[in-house]
């Protein structure tokens, strides 16, 4: 030991003054880490909660905004398409309207006087009056429907006054000729003034209706005299199966793409899409949809944006409610609503990104607010640190002092104690108690003990040479127990050497130094061969105890006679006489007649027999399972026959087999025990139960014996086999 400045180190004053300094740190270090711990936690349950509010205020705003776009959007879009669909309905109403009048016009035309129709005057521009067109080469005195036709003039023009729609009317007659209502006749002319050749039956609006049969509307095209884009509503006339003609009215469309236009707002706006997927109206500078003629338009339908072909396809038939569409990596609002008379329908669409601005303009000024509160709070955890440090600074200054001082009142009664274990280590002197060592703590208690210590060492001595002795003892006569067990069985073999008709062969493998299953073979009489198997309830001294009574009550009644039912019966009772510690053994016996081979046996709780035909496979014999034997006084027993042919054998044997365990908890089981007793064709008895009982311990490998492992077999011998050895 060393003194540095009067204050002793080294041995237990250096590891007392040690021990205190660790305990100050780790205890420093504990609460310094906790704090860190809590310090950060809070940080991080601060940003956590700063995240959530983050993710609660966007997703709120964002579902507000979605609800309210789609509250707004998907209302106004079916307005718009309410009224683009009253439109093309009354036209569609007037078509019929016309239709129906000019049907009945020609099928009474037997009883109507014909009337004209004047050519386009250009001095009636800016009034609706009819007027006469025909396709080239065609003489409108020779048409036949012409006159009939005229008739309804009058009709037409009082409809295309009242109509809110209807821009001019016309019908188109099978033979060419064409009578039109507009407000414009001068247009019908050439430069030269020449009549301008009116192809009526090629006209899509006459073709279509024609191939239809029925109502149908045109797609968008330019007015063959205006040059407005249009679209026509015409049906055909028919009588009696004959074509008359077709009746038309033409729609202009320049109000619905003026409103369309109109419709550009803050990253919004409004398309109409027709029957073919194609934009027929769209604002000019929407930045996503571009108008082109028909045929050029693209199907968007087919759209490599798979969200809008979606939206589309379903607008043609229904609602679509307020849909996300992705077009080109950009997220768009849409709606769409059907145009069920023209197969058209309105688009709304609605730039995502500028209903998200509210959100972002919100979500910046809570980051502002969370940021300015978050300084504050690294400013306040900085300051705590620095008084941290002060504090543990003159806690590791008070404990030193301390220790020190603690330290030497504990060692002197130490250092003592030392001497005195050290010198009894070498002389044998026993410990005694002293003054020294009465401090009223610890140190006494030790003290006491080594006391107490010394005077049991002595008495332990003499109770392990004690319990060595008695040990010995008890391990000579379980090994003595164990052969006499082994004894109690069949053992010699050949067992028979005078009976060349059969070989036995048995084997008995306890869990533990004794055990509870048992076998027995014997003969009753020179004919009749007694064999048992059977299994006790638990392991052990007291199971071989019960197994060598069971063994020889069966052994005596069989010997007396009678069925193995009834030597099964008569051995349960008497077992259940005396039975207080309430156990029981599985038991199965048969009687063979070896000259015949049939096998009468009965079976108390056991195992299936197996048994294996000459060249046949070993295989279960599912007999009837009795109770066990010492369950129940007065049971009874049903007998059976089985028929053990020269050649074939039979392999008994106690649940230990194929319940053996693996250290997987797997059980070796009775498929892997016929497949091991089917690898010996030649059923050699000894060979056979010394491999299968190796198959068996491969299968277990290093997990313990479960259970006492007892197998047994008989073979009746062809006249032609030799009796086998040992």
């Amino acid at each position: 030991m060393k003194r540095i400045f009067g204050i002793k180190l080294g041995g237990l004053h250096q590891k007392i003054l040690n021990l205190v300094l660790i305990f100050l740190l780790v205890t420093i270090g504990l609460g310094f880490g906790i704090s860190m711990y809590q310090t950060n936690k809070l940080t991080k349950i601060v940003n956590e909660t700063r995240e959530n509010q983050q993710d609660a205020l966007n997703t709120t705003s964002t579902k507000t905004i979605y609800q309210v776009v789609d509250a707004s959007v998907t209302k106004t879009n079916a307005l718009q398409a309410y009224i683009a669909e009253e439109m093309f309905l009354t036209v569609k109403k007037d078509v019929n309207s016309l239709r129906a009048l000019a049907e009945g016009t020609f099928r009474n035309r037997d009883k109507l006087e014909g009337s004209s129709v004047a050519l386009p005057d250009p001095a009636t521009d800016g009034q609706i009056t009819a007027q006469l067109l025909m396709e080239e080469g065609i003489d409108p005195t020779a048409s036949k429907l012409l006159p009939y036709g005229a008739l309804l003039s009058e009709t037409m023009i009082a409809m295309y006054k009242t109509s809110n729609y209807s821009t001019n009317c016309y019908i188109g007659f099978a033979d060419g000729t064409n009578i039109c209502i507009d407000n414009i006749a001068s247009n019908k002319y050439d430069d030269k003034g020449q009549l301008i050749p009116f192809p009526v039956r090629q006209r899509p609006w006459y073709t279509g209706a024609v191939e239809k049969g029925d109502v149908t509307f045109t797609q968008p095209m330019l007015d063959t005299y205006t040059g407005t884009i249009c679209i026509t509503c015409s049906a055909p006339i028919y009588v009696d199966s004959e074509l008359i003609g077709v009746v038309g009215i033409d729609l202009f469309l320049s109000d619905m793409e003026k409103y369309v236009e109109d419709s550009t707002a803050k990253g919004s706006f409004l398309c109409v899409v027709d029957n073919e997927g194609k934009i027929v109206f769209a604002p000019k500078d929407n930045g996503l949809f571009e108008v082109k003629l028909t045929g050029e338009a693209e199907d968007l339908r087919n759209s490599e944006s798979k969200s809008l072909a979606e939206v589309v396809s379903l607008s043609m038939t229904q609602s679509t409610g307020l849909k996300n569409v992705n077009i080109d990596g950009k997220d768009y609002y849409m709606v769409g609503s059907p145009l069920k008379t023209v197969g058209w329908s309105v688009l709304s669409v609605v730039d995502k990104s500028i209903t998200e601005i509210p959100t972002k303009q919100m979500l910046d000024e809570f980051n502002s607010i969370n940021d300015s509160a978050r300084s504050d709070y690294s400013d306040g955890a900085s300051h705590i640190n620095t008084l941290t440090l002060i504090a543990i600074a003159a806690i590791l200054i008070i404990g030193s002092g301390t220790a020190l001082y603690t330290a030497g009142r504990i060692v002197k009664p130490v250092e003592s104690m030392t001497e005195e274990i050290i010198e009894g280590g070498k002389t044998g002197k026993l410990f005694e108690m002293k003054n020294i060592y009465k401090t009223k703590d610890e140190i006494q208690v030790l003290a006491e003990s080594f006391d107490d210590l010394s005077q049991k060492t002595v008495q332990y001595i003499k109770d392990i040479t004690r319990i060595t002795k008695e040990k010995e003892r008890i391990g000579t006569e379980l090994a003595l127990a164990r052969k006499i067990q082994a004894d109690m069985v069949p053992n010699i073999y050949p067992a028979f050497p005078d009976r060349p008709e059969f070989d036995i062969f048995a084997t008995m493998h306890p869990a533990k130094e004794v055990g509870g299953d048992f076998y027995d073979f014997f003969l009753i009489d020179s004919d009749h061969l007694g064999m048992v198997m059977a299994d006790v309830s638990g392991k052990g001294v007291p199971a071989a105890l019960f197994m060598m009574m069971s063994k020889i009550l069966i052994n005596n009644f069989a010997m007396m006679g009678g069925s193995p039912a009834q030597v099964l019966e008569r051995t349960n009772n008497v077992i259940c006489q005396n039975n207080e510690e309430e156990m029981f053994v599985t038991v199965w016996f048969g009687i063979l007649e070896i000259s015949t081979g049939r096998i009468t046996a009965a079976n108390a709780g056991h195992e299936y027999p197996i048994i294996k035909k000459p060249g046949g496979k070993f295989e279960l014999f599912k007999d009837k399972h009795g109770f066990v034997l010492g369950g129940l006084e007065g049971m009874t027993f049903d007998e059976y026959e089985m028929n053990l042919e020269k050649g074939g054998s039979l392999y008994l044997y106690t649940d230990g087999v194929p319940e053996a365990m693996n250290d997987k908890d797997e059980m070796f089981g009775t498929k892997r025990l016929l497949d091991a007793l089917n690898k010996y064709d030649n059923n050699i008895t000894v060979k056979l139960l010394t491999d299968l009982k190796e198959s068996i311990d491969a299968f277990v490998g290093n997990a313990d014996q479960f259970d006492d492992l007892t197998m047994l077999v008989i073979k009746l011998r062809d006249d032609n086999e030799t009796k086998e050895e040992e």
